[in-house]
């Protein structure tokens, strides 16, 4: 019988690399063609959480079973379903498990997919570099500085637009604010796990067991009682089966495990970079997918976040490679 084909380091690599970028972007345009459906953005978020539970959690709890047989006096918490303490699964959990993906999703169904784009992968970097400054006294240097103020300006010029036009009665104004707190969430998460020491894949298993645990039958009663408007009782079943296996499967599983093993070949530097074409990538979709307008000062904002990205990476090139990084996957 003949054996397996093995695959080198350069090819799993690359193609983590692509896998993810391709799930980053397509989850701004799904999420942003899904507010156009049937379900509510917290039906997504149910979907999203019951989806990476039906993987996630059988994984979580045979980690804590390995982790038990080694006599080791942190194995889990949470039922035995996740493998971090209680502490760091609530506080990343209520991060990165519900308020990025409530937030985030509530988003979509006021602004479009190009705004997102900017804005979501734009804060980020922004929001984790003064985070990290306060929570773990980390250094921002003046290289570091000039790119965040790109990502600043680059911010304001689409998120700014928005704001002006808020006395006219427009709506898009709240989706930016929604993208911005959703991606101040995620930095939170990311802090979080960064300083208790929690790899990509366990802390994915902690925030989406806390998900389930907290949000799922608290939703579910809640919906069922009509105290809270839900739509999952009249939605067609593709659509929910859909959402539960892209936004759960394949925007919390697979992108989690694809964004590690790029972070194994390539480092966190070059990773950074290679996610740095996900706004334009997720703003060309969105015209060309979406039918949506590509106005200047989107185009304007998209080029200088991306710069603001790419420069601040750049510059702190040897210092990022002198201390591995192993932050969780965003979407």
């Amino acid at each position: 019988m003949p054996a397996a084909p093995r695959f080198s380091a350069r090819t799993i690599g690359i193609g983590a690399a692509v896998v993810t970028v391709l799930v980053w972007t397509a989850f701004i345009v799904i999420a942003r063609a899904s507010a156009g459906r049937s379900l509510t953005p917290f039906d997504i978020a149910f979907a999203r959480i019951c989806g990476a539970s039906l993987v996630l959690m059988p994984w979580g709890a045979w980690l804590v079973m390995q982790q038990a047989r080694r006599s080791d006096p942190s194995a889990g918490s949470l039922f035995g379903l996740s493998p971090a303490s209680l502490r760091v699964t609530a506080t990343a959990g209520a991060f990165g498990g519900l308020a990025y993906a409530l937030l985030a999703y509530t988003g979509f169904f006021y602004a479009p997919a190009t705004h997102a784009a900017v804005l979501m992968p734009g804060s980020l970097p922004l929001w984790t570099a003064v985070l990290a400054a306060i929570v773990l006294h980390d250094r921002i240097t003046t290289a570091r500085a000039l790119g965040l103020a790109l990502i600043v300006v680059g911010d304001l010029l689409v998120g700014g637009a928005s704001l002006l036009h808020a006395l006219e009665g427009g709506q898009i104004w709240k989706g930016d604010l929604l993208f911005m707190s959703a991606a101040f969430c995620w930095a939170c998460y990311s802090v979080v796990v960064r300083r208790h020491g929690l790899d990509a894949v366990r802390a994915t298993i902690a925030i989406t067991v806390f998900a389930f645990v907290t949000y799922v039958p608290v939703y579910a009663l809640l919906a069922a009682a009509g105290v809270v408007a839900s739509r999952l009782d009249s939605a067609p079943v593709g659509e929910i089966v859909f959402q539960m296996l892209f936004q759960g499967v394949g925007s919390v599983v697979i992108s989690g495990i694809t964004f590690t093993r790029m972070i194994q070949y390539f480092g966190p530097v070059r990773s950074t970079m290679i996610t740095a074409v996900v706004p334009g990538l997720s703003a060309l979709a969105a015209v060309v997918f979406l039918g949506e307008p590509l106005h200047w000062n989107l185009i304007a904002g998209l080029l200088l976040v991306t710069a603001g990205i790419l420069f601040g990476v750049q510059r702190v090139r040897a210092a990022a490679a002198a201390r591995p990084a192993a932050t969780p996957a965003r979407g």
